[in-house]
C-alpha cells in the first residue's frame, strides 16, 4: 500500500495544505491537538472533494442509465457476431458513439477520488512515523500524532503491533475496537448504497446481464473494503466512511428526485407528484413540469408507471398538456368505465353466430304465427269474404249465391286450398302481406 501511495506523491502537498487550512479553523474551536479538530479536517476534505466531483457524478448517472437502455442491443450484437470478435468490438464502439455512452463513466467518481485517497494515506503514514510531509511541518505532525478519535490515534491501523500503538500513546484494544467498528460501518454503507441502486432505481422489466453484474458487485465491494480496511489508518477509515455516507445520501436524493424510468423509485415519485397535483390543482415547479412534459411526449411508449400516473390524473379530473401543465377535464367515473366495458360484446366464433341467427329466426317465426292467429280472431270478416267469393264462383251467378246464402254451404276445394295455402304462408319467413278478397289465390 505504501508503494502505491508513493506513486501519488505529486498530489500530497495540495491534500496536506487543505487539511492544514481546515485544521486552523477547527483547532480554534476544539483545540489544535484534539481528535475533533483533525477528524473534522479530514471530513471537510472529503466534502470539498465530493463537491468538486458532482459533475462527474451526474455524468455517472447518465452513463449508467444509457448502459441499462443499451443492454438489449449489446446482447443482440454479441449473438450476431459471436464468431467474429473484432467485428463485435467495432459494432460495440459504433453503438457507444451513436448513443454518446462511455462505459468508463460509471467508474469516474471512484477513479477521480483515487489520487486523493492514496495521497491522504501517504500523509497519515508519515504522521505515524513522525516525519514532515507536504505542507505539514514538524509541529503539525506532532499535533496530529497526539489526536485521538474515540481513543484511537488517526495514524493507527488495525494490524499495528502493540509497540507501535504504544508509541502513539494508545492501547491496542481501543485501536482494534474503533477500527473494527469503522470497517463494519464502511462496508455496510457500501452495501446499502449499491442495494439501494439495484432495488429501487433499476428498470426491473428488462432483464439484462448488466443487472447481474451490478448484483454481484453489491456483495463483492463490501468484502473488498472489509479486507483492505484492516490496513487503513483510522484517518483513512474516516475519509472512506465519510465518502460512503456522502455517496449514499447523494444517491438517495437522485433516486427520489430523478429516478430511472420503469423503476420502483419512478412509481413512488409519480405517485407523490399525482398527490401534489390533486392537492394544489397544478404542477408546481419547473422540474416537475419538465417531467410531465417528457411523459406526455412519449405517447404510446409510456411504461406501466407512467400509464398509471395518467390514469390517476384522469380519475382526479385533470388532463396533462404538452407544456407539462395540467388543466381541469371531465373525468370518467369508475361506474361509467365499468358500464362502458360491459357494453362492449365479446367476439363470438362463427358457430356461435350461426346458432344465434337460427334461434332468432325460430323466435321470429313463432311470433309472426301467433300474431296472424290474433289477427284472424279479431277480424273474422277477412275469412268470410274469400269463402263467399269462392261460393259465388261455384254457382256461376251472384243471385243464385244470394238465394242459397241462408243454406249451410259446404266448403269448396278452392276454400280449403286457400286455407292450406294460408297455413303454408304463415310458416314462411318474414311478415306476409294480406291478400285482397277478390284474388283467386
Amino acid at each position: 500500500m505504501d508503494t502505491i501511495a508513493s506513486l501519488f506523491s505529486f498530489i500530497t502537498w495540495p491534500v496536506s495544505w487543505v487539511i492544514v487550512q481546515f485544521h486552523k479553523v477547527y483547532g480554534a474551536i476544539f483545540g489544535p491537538d484534539t481528535g475533533w479538530a483533525w477528524g473534522l479536517s479530514i471530513v471537510s476534505l472529503v466534502v470539498l472533494i465530493r463537491i468538486c466531483l458532482i459533475p462527474l457524478f451526474v455524468k455517472q448517472i447518465k452513463s449508467t442509465r444509457n448502459m441499462q437502455a443499451l443492454q438489449p442491443k449489446m446482447k443482440a450484437i454479441q449473438e450476431r457476431y459471436k464468431s467474429d470478435k473484432q467485428r463485435q468490438s467495432e459494432e460495440m464502439m459504433k453503438l457507444y458513439k451513436e448513443t454518446g455512452t462511455n462505459p468508463l463513466s460509471s467508474c469516474l467518481p471512484i477513479l477521480a477520488q483515487s489520487p486523493f485517497f492514496f495521497a491522504l494515506y501517504h500523509v497519515l503514514s508519515n504522521i505515524a512515523s513522525g516525519k514532515e510531509i507536504g505542507a505539514m511541518n514538524q509541529a503539525l505532525v506532532d499535533s496530529a500524532r497526539q489526536a485521538h478519535i474515540f481513543g484511537a490515534p488517526i495514524a493507527a491501523k488495525f494490524t499495528d503491533s502493540p509497540e507501535k500503538v504504544e508509541a502513539l500513546n494508545a492501547s491496542l484494544t481501543d485501536v482494534r475496537i474503533v477500527t473494527a467498528v469503522m470497517i463494519i460501518l464502511m462496508s455496510a454503507s457500501q452495501f446499502f448504497t449499491q442495494r439501494q441502486l439495484m432495488m429501487k432505481n433499476v428498470d426491473l422489466s428488462v432483464k439484462t446481464p448488466y443487472m447481474q453484474q451490478q448484483k454481484m458487485l453489491m456483495y463483492i465491494f463490501p468484502v473488498i473494503f472489509a479486507v483492505m480496511g484492516v490496513n487503513f489508518p483510522v484517518g483513512v477509515l474516516v475519509y472512506w466512511l465519510t465518502t460512503n455516507v456522502w455517496t449514499m445520501g447523494q444517491q438517495m436524493y437522485v433516486i427520489n428526485q430523478n429516478p430511472t424510468p420503469g423503476s420502483k423509485a419512478q412509481d413512488a415519485y409519480l405517485q407523490r407528484l399525482l398527490k401534489s397535483i390533486t392537492h394544489h390543482g397544478e404542477v408546481r415547479g419547473r422540474r416537475r413540469k419538465s417531467v410531465v412534459k417528457v411523459i406526455v411526449a412519449k405517447g404510446s411508449d409510456r411504461n406501466e408507471n407512467e400509464r398509471r400516473f395518467f390514469g390517476g390524473l384522469s380519475k382526479a379530473g385533470f388532463v396533462a398538456q404538452a407544456d407539462g401543465s395540467v388543466v381541469k377535464g371531465e373525468a370518467l367515473p369508475a361506474e361509467a368505465e365499468g358500464a362502458a366495458k360491459r357494453q362492449q360484446p365479446k367476439r363470438q366464433t362463427k358457430a356461435q353466430r350461426q346458432a344465434a341467427a337460427a334461434q332468432a329466426t325460430v323466435s321470429k317465426d313463432a311470433g309472426e304465427g301467433s300474431e296472424s292467429t290474433a289477427v284472424e280472431k279479431a277480424s273474422p270478416s277477412l275469412e268470410k269474404k274469400p269463402q263467399d267469393t269462392a261460393k259465388s264462383g261455384a254457382s256461376g251467378t251472384g243471385a243464385k249465391g244470394e238465394a242459397q246464402g241462408d243454406k249451410p254451404a259446404r266448403p269448396s276445394r278452392a276454400n280449403s286450398g286457400g286455407s292450406r295455402q294460408q297455413g303454408k304462408t304463415g310458416q314462411r319467413k318474414g311478415q306476409q302481406r294480406p291478400k285482397h278478397p277478390s284474388s283467386k289465390k
